[in-house]
């Protein structure tokens, strides 16, 4: 990282720790616009902050990974969204060959064999993607929140995302579970329904389940798997994803 980008970074993390979601947006975007881009899955947080950017820059670049097995609610809020703002949304998908490759040498459900196999897959439908979607932008905006995850406590506004090159915001680091739900009700926003059938966390349809009550909300996510190897690449340096 440069020494001038490093400076950069600690006195916005100084001037936007207080500051609210929106003022975060317009800072990013304006300092990096037009190589910027929101990263939305369409969970909660994502499509607040879609909400939040649009409203603030009609024009800012929303992309979104297409990992090729995701819920049919999942595609269904897509297209909602899609209509209600009237926004094209930039779509990442895997490459072809590769998933070919895969199914041909180790069939469909590779993921279930081993963590190395799952991450492969990972790496092909969801990390490979993302750093096609980053190759072009100096920054990116994730719906990361510092309370999701023990892991995520630390989580700044801005932050230099060394395993891929460029700089990250967090604008929603400090909201909590309440606020995007209530954000969400006041402003009549579409959302993933699977949030509403106990899916805390929504990933691929094959690698994603309900919790039960009481379940870590990290639970319903590759459950077969220990707690902590529940990684996928796409945030790297932070365990979950």
């Amino acid at each position: 990282m440069d020494e001038s980008i490093k400076e950069e970074i600690e006195a916005a993390n100084k001037k936007l720790e207080n500051a609210d979601a929106k003022e975060v947006l317009i800072w990013a975007i304006d300092r990096f616009s037009p190589k910027i881009g929101i990263a939305s899955s369409f969970g909660a947080e994502d499509v607040v902050l879609m909400d939040l950017a649009l409203k603030a820059r009609p024009d800012v670049k929303v992309f979104t990974l297409d990992t090729g097995r995701l819920h049919e609610d999942t595609y269904s809020v897509m297209e909602e969204v899609r209509k209600k703002y009237g926004k094209e949304l930039v779509v990442y998908s895997p490459d072809t060959k590769a998933l070919q490759e895969l199914s041909e040498q180790k069939g469909f459900f590779s993921f279930k064999e081993s963590v190395d196999n799952r991450r492969e897959c990972c790496v092909i439908r969801k990390v490979e993607p993302l750093k096609r979607a980053l190759s072009v932008l100096d920054a990116w905006v994730t719906g990361l929140r510092r309370a999701q995850s023990t892991t995520r406590v630390g989580l700044p506004k801005v932050e230099w995302d060394e395993g891929n090159g460029l700089v990250k915001l967090n604008p929603l680091a400090d909201w909590s579970e309440e606020e995007i739900w209530a954000y969400i009700k006041e402003n009549d926003i579409p959302y993933n329904k699977l949030h509403d059938k106990g899916f805390p966390s929504i990933g691929c349809e094959p690698c994603t389940r309900a919790i039960e009550s009481g379940e870590n909300v990290r639970a319903g996510r590759w459950w077969w798997e220990s707690p902590d190897t529940k990684e996928c690449g796409l945030h790297p340096g932070r365990k979950q994803c």
